[in-house]
């Protein structure tokens, strides 16, 4: 099977650049991977280990691609769309793998370059470790990627929707079409608001003088363990998404707030049937969840601790 885009680029090299260079090279996706990264040991370390052909500057980088991937944190996609921008062929598609659409939308349209495809995109994948060396070709499998098209493009712009859509199910990913304040409020509920619940948990274990830190380390249980996994992941990048995101998150904080407030009345006036209603609806939605195949029902209580991650 020919590959999708002759060449891409990819801006950033850390955990999903550098899985999407992996991927389209040994899936056949794209012909050739030019990188760039600020980090200049990222963008060597990215070379060593081939994810592609670095780059000496943003704009060597995307000067020759047909499609130009900006992986880097929210908030500084618009800084590299704009240094890319001017560079980039006509006909080209530019786009990202934010966990934010709306700004990113917004931002890219500001753009000023009507011959380039703005096409935001979002793969739900990742794990929470970040860098060149996290990244690994079976990522994206069996993952929904959500790309946010304008509404009414022209028919070149639709093919080159079909494209970046066709090269995502090469890499494996099961491809959803969505409107980007629609994506914002859906991904503040299923991976936003758990991230900034595990940040404050954590923070909350060691703040607590009632307790002490060796004891949260030594007694944690899967709950809090699952906890700190997720609070490890890359601060930059979720400092981002919450400033981008805010009037989504604050949305769906707001419903979690009245929710906890209930059923703190509820352990308050020991109303045990509100709490087993409360308990059985979420096992239902976890059901669900593995039925879909988006999780696995296998018990992972007792990890074997005795390997190194």
């Amino acid at each position: 099977m020919a590959p999708v885009f002759k060449q891409i680029a990819i801006i950033g090299v850390g955990l999903i650049g550098g899985s999407i260079a992996r991927a389209a090279l040994e899936k056949g996706a794209a012909g050739e991977v030019v990188l760039f990264d600020g980090n200049a040991d990222a963008l060597k370390r990215a070379g060593e280990i081939g994810f592609g052909k670095p780059a000496a500057s943003i704009e060597d980088a995307v000067r020759d691609a047909d499609a130009v991937f900006h992986c880097v944190p929210v908030g500084a996609i618009s800084a590299t769309a704009k240094a890319s921008i001017g560079a980039m062929k006509a006909g080209a598609i530019l786009t990202d793998v934010g966990s934010v659409k709306g700004n990113v939308a917004r931002e890219f349209k500001a753009l000023g370059r009507d011959d380039v495809h703005v096409i935001p995109g979002h793969p739900i994948a990742g794990t929470e470790k970040s860098g060149p060396d996290a990244g690994f070709a079976s990522l994206f499998d069996n993952r929904w990627f959500i790309i946010t098209p304008e509404a009414g493009g022209s028919a070149e712009y639709v093919e080159a929707t079909d494209k970046l859509a066709e090269f995502w199910t090469m890499l494996g990913s099961k491809v959803e079409r969505m409107d980007a304040q629609r994506h914002d409020l859906v991904l503040a509920v299923t991976s936003h608001i758990p991230h900034l619940i595990a940040y404050n948990m954590v923070a909350t274990a060691y703040d607590m003088e009632a307790v002490t830190e060796g004891e949260v380390v030594k007694f944690s249980a899967a709950g809090f363990r699952d906890f700190t996994r997720i609070a490890a992941s890359d601060p930059t990048m979720w400092r981002d998404v919450f400033l981008n995101n805010k009037e989504a998150v604050l949305e769906v904080l707001g419903r979690f707030e009245e929710d906890l407030t209930a059923l703190r009345k509820a352990i308050r006036n020991a109303d045990g049937q509100k709490l087993f209603d409360t308990f059985t609806e979420s096992r239902r939605i976890r059901r669900e969840i593995i039925d879909a195949g988006q999780d696995t029902s296998v018990a992972n209580f007792g990890r074997d601790t005795s390997k190194k991650p």
